[in-house]
């Protein structure tokens, strides 16, 4: 498979650089990956598109305000993006700056605290600070918007770009969940009220998700590592839900590459169990399925692995179709804008 393959022209202003006054107003575009039929509705219809018993899998994770700007004694300016945390004090960064620092070099950053870079870590910093991270991030990082919406953060998205169900104790990603964001309570007391089930997996993204594939042939990418966490809990969830003969919904590509993650690292006569570490598992078409049956997701980047992810579940025929006609439609696209609603294509 080519990279082009996946290519579709996208006019500029159909990219969401701002949210919805209410989360659950986005449209829902409906993909049946058997038939290929496409629908048009709200997301309010996503109860409706649901069976009692079926179960939505969610993945909790918080964003941390991960972009932090510095500068080095020489005055030159510095900006981090915490890919990850790796002790209360040493992060490992994606970093910008006129030069790039040398093992050793000193960065200082706000309130008296500095940081040491240690090591390259292939296109990442492994930095050391002086103080615990956290604290610091919290009380002078940025929310870290995707680059494609090409604006600075503003106050009302330290709530927007978080899903309603992140967890506190789980701040560790630097990019959101999207298809998350167009839950509120009234629709998840809709799916309760309905006999929805709902579990959760933890993923935390990693800004690598923007990250464009460089080679023609997608099948030589390499993938970024992020954590996750499929607990004993989801995993009988999931059992329990396919053994009374329900679907399991997975509510954006982390939950996707966490449950197929943890059923990839089953062992023999196994198909699923529970699973904590890191993956870079790489779904593209004809990758063969074994735990999600239906999935929520935002709309994503051209030639992006995500839109490789979703031609993979729901038939590559089937999925770019959706997407020229959804353009055609004027759907807002990427983290800020609508969904879609695809079951599995077998």
């Amino acid at each position: 498979m080519k990279l082009s393959d996946f290519h579709f022209d996208l006019p500029d202003e159909l990219i969401a650089r701002h949210p919805m006054a209410e989360r659950s107003a986005s449209r829902l575009l409906q993909v049946d990956g058997r038939s290929g039929s496409r629908r048009h509705g709200a997301f309010a219809d996503l109860p409706g598109l649901l069976a009692p018993g079926d179960l939505l899998v969610l993945n909790d994770t918080r964003v941390m305000p991960a972009r932090l700007f510095g500068q080095k004694p020489s005055g030159g300016r510095v900006e981090i993006l915490v890919e990850r945390i790796t002790g209360a004090q040493e992060a490992l960064v994606h970093l910008r700056a006129s030069k790039p620092p040398k093992p050793g070099a000193v960065i200082d950053f706000p309130a008296g605290v500095q940081a040491e870079m240690r090591e390259r870590v292939d296109a990442l910093f492994l930095l050391r600070f002086s103080a615990p991270l956290m604290p610091l991030l919290q009380a002078h990082g940025e929310i870290p918007l995707p680059p494609y919406m090409t604006r600075a953060p503003e106050s009302s998205d330290s709530e927007r770009y978080q899903t309603v169900y992140a967890h506190p104790d789980k701040t560790a990603s630097a990019a959101a969940p999207t298809a998350g964001l167009h839950f509120d309570e009234r629709i998840l007391a809709a799916l309760e009220a309905r006999g929805i089930e709902k579990t959760f997996v933890t993923l935390h993204v990693g800004a690598g998700t923007f990250q464009p594939v460089r080679v023609e042939d997608v099948t030589s990418h390499r993938m970024h590592r992020e954590w996750l966490s499929v607990s004993p809990a989801t995993v009988a969830a999931v059992r329990a839900a396919k053994a009374r003969g329900n679907r399991v919904v997975a509510v954006g590509t982390t939950s996707v590459r966490s449950l197929e993650t943890a059923a990839r690292s089953a062992g023999p006569g196994e198909w699923l169990n529970p699973y904590e570490g890191e993956t870079d598992i790489f779904i593209y078409p004809g990758y063969d399925w074994r735990v999600v049956d239906a999935l929520v997701t935002n709309f994503h980047l051209p030639e992006s692995t995500l839109l490789m992810l979703v031609c993979a579940f729901a038939g590559y025929d089937n999925v770019m179709a959706a997407y020229r006609e959804a353009v055609a439609e004027r759907y807002r696209v990427f983290s800020y804008g609508d969904a879609m609603f695809l079951t599995r294509q077998a």
